[in-house]
């Protein structure tokens, strides 16, 4: 048995099925999503419908809660023009004229905000560090940045968190593809929406071993984490060296 964390897919279903034909998924293998499966590419419909089909354990990101909360405010501009422009209508494209289904998004609504697998915690975006993890909401789990990365102190002491949300190449130095190891965290959103990366990663957490498909130009990988992670460690100012 092994286990797999998937970063952010971003409706990329071509490259989801490569990764998961690359890495020969069998059986008895537990595949873990860290949400964001939809918005921005174009096969949202098909990934979730794929995640929800074979049962694999999928948390919230901010993009499902953006969904989410455009369907529970059918009347607010705001609501759902923040969400089509952040990728949404891409979204709806995906699903055709009758939008998407109440399946769908029950499916969504129902899905946690991270999940704890003893040693790996899975959360979409990291944690606030100043708080317990019962005073935490969504508004951390899902949407935290500079607050989470910034820390010195890891949030568990025997677990290691493990993130999408923010695409690594956005931290400084580093390069599309990689991922980025901080204090007591993992980030494996390598932006396979994006024009500037296209890399899917799949992390697998007993071998420490990075498998990755590139959504454009079709290109697989696997290589030891330490290959490909970057660390980064905060300096008080809040800024990376």
């Amino acid at each position: 048995m092994r286990r797999f964390l998937v970063g952010d897919v971003h409706g990329q279903f071509e490259a989801l099925m490569l990764l998961m034909e690359k890495i020969n998924l069998q059986s008895d293998d537990q595949v873990y999503f860290l949400g964001d499966l939809i918005d921005r590419g174009s096969r949202s419909a098909e990934v979730v419908e794929w995640v929800k089909v074979n049962q694999f354990p999928c948390i919230k990101g901010n993009h499902e809660i953006m969904c989410l909360d455009a369907y529970s405010s059918p009347s607010s501009t705001v609501i759902w023009q923040g969400w089509l422009v952040n990728g949404g209508a891409r979204t709806l494209q995906s699903y055709g004229e009758a939008g998407m289904s109440e399946e769908h998004l029950e499916w969504m609504w129902n899905l946690p905000l991270y999940i704890d697998l003893g040693d790996i915690w899975l959360v979409h975006a990291g944690v606030n560090p100043l708080l317990p993890l019962e005073e935490q909401s969504s508004t951390e789990f899902c949407w935290i940045r500079e607050e989470f990365h910034s820390s010195t102190v890891r949030y568990f002491n025997d677990k290691t968190i493990v993130t999408g949300h923010t695409i690594t190449f956005t931290f400084a130095g580093v390069q599309p593809g990689q991922v980025v190891r901080g204090t007591g965290w993992i980030d494996i959103d390598t932006g396979a929406y994006h024009p500037k990366s296209g890399w899917l990663t799949a992390l697998d957490i007993d071998a420490w071993v990075v498998h990755q498909t590139n959504a454009f130009s079709k290109e697989y990988r696997c290589l030891p984490l330490a290959e490909v992670a970057v660390s980064y460690q905060a300096t008080k100012s809040g800024e990376f060296w």
